[in-house]
């Protein structure tokens, strides 16, 4: 087996390189649209600071294309509306750099606190020993010291945050460079603005996966200098990694949800419904703290989040495969395979994006959902036929898998199933989240309809739509469980979450084009370019809302799977031999776990009703006591409501996330592994039902408001226009939805993986010394 182990080495790394490569590439074609500074005179529109000029080779974009400019008024004109563009852009870019490195300095301080935890708590389980130990696994073989165990762990957590916060930041990066970008590229059609903002979400979802996988293998390989012949040591500590990609993505998502939710909710409910002005009108004080909100919560939020399902459920396969007979075997391509179906979707993403960008570009309005929607069928098919050739290469053709202390006889083949099973599911997932949140569709129609007698029928319809959105999700999520642990146990489930998270380069891709788009559609607004112009950044937006659901579904049904293929390798870590529902200790986690989603739940939005609160007093405060404010003679103070909006998102983070980190701590230490077993199968179980519910739920609210603002069809014209009573109830549903699918609805898919991994990352603490009051 050296060649297939040989050949591992080669293809993991060349393949991540590959995907660098690639993210900066388009990277490079993003910038060939360039937005430069240069000396103009002055005129009454522009408000002080530089004037900026839009170059594209050499030649202004905003001459030529395929429509005539038919509410511009020539070059003077157009360069200011260029200008705005540029110093929105920038605006938006501070607002995001100040609010993550603040972020990210608290999350310094709590990162070196955690890992110093971890360290004491597995270094106490032999009494700091330096001495080797009997393996638990492989009988007959001695393994590195505990000690050993706890330092890599804290290593192999503190890379993952740092990886994870890499991910986030350079998203977040990539996205503030193309919103501007995006908008002036529309004055050439349709095509130019599609390719431009998908391009941008491909730079991120490349780069992501790709540093995900290659400090992943880096971290084996370097560890495994130490580790040598222990691979049971190697893997278990290498679990330390999903741990600190999940604890960033927690404090991301979260406190991002909340930033961008405040701004969201005091933007609308002052600007729409009281002042009755556009949503990205500039008059709001709001909108640029709403459009930074978009940036921090969806694109570093959302990266981190996905990245964290990826390196969780990476490493739940990788310690499982190593105490199974391809572990006890060395056989390095057998247990990297986890690794290789990464690097495989990776190319197979590369391809796709390409159809998307270079070779079927987007030619109308009408064609940029379908384009999107092409992309997750073709990345699905092609990888699964990835999936069967990397089976087939890298497997052995008979295998056993370690089965809770049985062995379980596994073909190459059976895997190949489960990794399929997981992909086609999340293509399900997708595929319903949308049914369920795309104005194209009758359930959100319907709620739409609802407005006509007011907020309450709105938001009872939007409630009712998303629990029943939860049916398709929940039984895709039930075949792959059942598929994946029939034909390969523990280990069938964590790779069909791989398969699921294969194509994570196009999905994160697709979802982080969403708030590109929209930041694109409000830059248009404020600059005050053309109503063609706002036409078409309104139609990627419009797309986007859509897609940014379908990822959060994706990202739901990962955890759902992930968090499984953690509770089996905890269960099997911790020497728990079956976790029976009777047992009155397992019955009261049990209880417990599905409590825990909705106080977490209750948290965040409290949090986001509190930041809005003081969101809505400032925007009243500014309308009523700034002099020409409403009549668009002076310019409001956008960086007190960027202020607050930072203020109470770093406030506000610290107790759900303690909630999440604290509870299997506490309840392992002192009520043992099996009421922590009870409480992870409890979170998981109602936490994907909140989630789902909620998340699709705010989506339709949020499609609901847009369709009758829109106006396109005569059904939706007579719900309008925009003011109408109809058009005030949908802006209700919408503010109520903004925390669920934005805040609390993401924010659980996090709570749920991350107590499996940080169980699992202290089960051998919680079984030598747990039970200190359920002995």
């Amino acid at each position: 087996m050296g060649t297939a182990a040989a050949a591992a080495d080669v293809v993991i790394p060349a393949c991540a390189a590959v995907g660098i490569a690639f993210a900066l590439w388009q990277w490079f074609l993003v910038s060939k649209v360039k937005v430069s500074a240069y000396a103009a005179p002055g005129n009454g529109h522009h408000h002080g600071g530089p004037v900026f000029r839009m170059e594209d080779d050499g030649e202004d974009v905003g001459i030529g294309g395929d429509h005539d400019e038919e509410e511009e008024e020539g070059a003077g004109d157009r360069t200011v509306a260029v200008a705005r563009c540029a110093e929105i852009q920038s605006a938006i870019s501070v607002g995001a750099n100040s609010f993550l490195f603040t972020q990210y300095k608290y999350l310094a301080a709590f990162t070196a606190i955690f890992a110093v935890v971890i360290f004491l708590f597995l270094g106490s389980v032999h009494r700091f020993s330096t001495d080797s130990r009997p393996c638990q696994y492989t009988r007959g073989r001695t393994c590195k010291p505990a000690l050993a165990n706890a330092t890599f762990s804290a290593i192999a957590f503190l890379l993952g945050a740092a990886t994870s916060v890499v991910s986030g930041y350079l998203g977040m990066r990539i996205a503030t460079y193309a919103n501007a970008r995006t908008t002036l590229e529309a004055r050439r059609g349709i095509g130019a603005a599609f390719a431009t903002a998908f391009r941008s979400g491909a730079v991120m979802g490349f780069l992501l996966a790709s540093l995900g996988l290659l400090v992943l293998y880096a971290t084996i390989k370097v560890f495994g200098l130490y580790y040598g012949d222990d691979w049971e040591g190697l893997y278990e500590s290498v679990t330390g990694y999903g741990l600190g990609g999940s604890s960033m993505a927690l404090f991301g998502r979260v406190g991002g949800g909340i930033y961008t939710k405040a701004a969201d909710v005091g933007a609308d409910l002052v600007g729409k419904v009281e002042r009755n002005i556009p949503e990205d009108d500039p008059r709001n004080p709001a909108v640029i703290a709403d459009n930074v909100g978009d940036n921090v919560g969806d694109i570093a939020g959302m990266g981190s989040d996905l990245f964290g399902s990826y390196a969780e459920s990476t490493c739940a396969a990788l310690f499982v495969a190593s105490i199974s007979s391809f572990g006890a075997d060395h056989d390095f391509a057998a247990v990297a395979y986890p690794l290789l179906i990464s690097a495989a979707g990776l190319l197979v993403c590369l391809v796709t994006t390409l159809l998307a960008t270079d070779l079927f570009m987007v030619k109308t309005v009408r064609g940029v959902a379908p384009a999107l929607k092409l992309q997750l069928i073709i990345s699905t098919v092609l990888m699964t036929v990835a999936a069967l050739v990397v089976s087939f290469a890298a497997l052995p053709a008979n295998f056993t898998m370690f089965d809770f202390g049985a062995v379980k006889q596994v073909k190459n083949w059976h895997l190949f199933f489960c990794v399929a099973t997981g992909l086609w599911a999340g293509l399900a997932i997708g595929f319903t989240t949308e049914y369920f949140t795309s104005n194209a569709y009758s359930p959100v129609r319907d709620v739409a309809d609802s407005c006509k007698t007011g907020a309450a029928t709105n938001v009872i319809f939007g409630l009712a739509l998303g629990y029943k959105s939860v049916i398709v999700p929940v039984f895709a999520i039930a075949v792959s469980i059942y598929v994946g642990f029939t034909l390969a146990s523990i280990y069938g489930i964590a790779v069909a979450a791989l398969g699921m998270l294969s194509t994570v380069a196009t999905g994160l891709a697709i979802d982080a084009y969403g708030p590109i788009s929209d930041n694109a559609g409000g830059i248009a607004e404020m600059a005050g370019m053309s109503r063609r112009i706002r036409q078409m950044t309104d139609a990627l937006d419009a797309a986007g809302n859509t897609t940014a659901a379908i990822g959060k579904g994706f990202a739901i049904g990962s955890a759902a799977l992930v968090s499984l293929a953690l509770f089996g390798a905890f269960v099997s870590r911790a020497g728990v031999a079956d976790v029976n529902v009777l047992n009155p200790k397992v019955f009261v986690g049990l209880l417990v776990g599905a409590m825990l989603p909705y106080w977490f739940s209750a948290m965040t939005m409290r949090s986001v009703g509190s930041a809005a609160l003081k969101m809505v007093e400032e925007v009243r405060r500014q309308f009523a006591a700034i002099p020409g404010l409403m009549e668009g003679r002076a310019a409001p103070d956008y960086a007190r409501c960027v202020r607050i909006s930072t203020d109470a998102s770093l406030r506000e983070m610290m107790p759900p996330g303690a909630l999440v980190l604290l509870a299997p701590l506490l309840t392992g230490t002192f009520f043992g592994v099996r009421t922590l077993a009870g409480l992870l199968a409890g979170a998981l179980v109602s936490g994907v039902q909140i989630a789902i519910s909620a998340s699709n739920s705010g989506g339709a609210w949020d499609n609901a408001k847009k369709y009758i603002e829109a106006g396109a069809s005569d059904h939706a014209k007579s719900l309008g226009p925009k003011g109408s009573d109809a058009h005030k109830a949908a802006v209700i549903g919408d503010t109520i939805g903004d925390p669920l699918k934005d805040t609390s609805g993401p924010s659980l898919n996090i709570l749920i993986k991350l107590m499996a991994v940080e169980s699992l990352v202290f089960a051998p603490f919680f079984a030598a010394h747990g039970g200190l009051i359920f002995k």
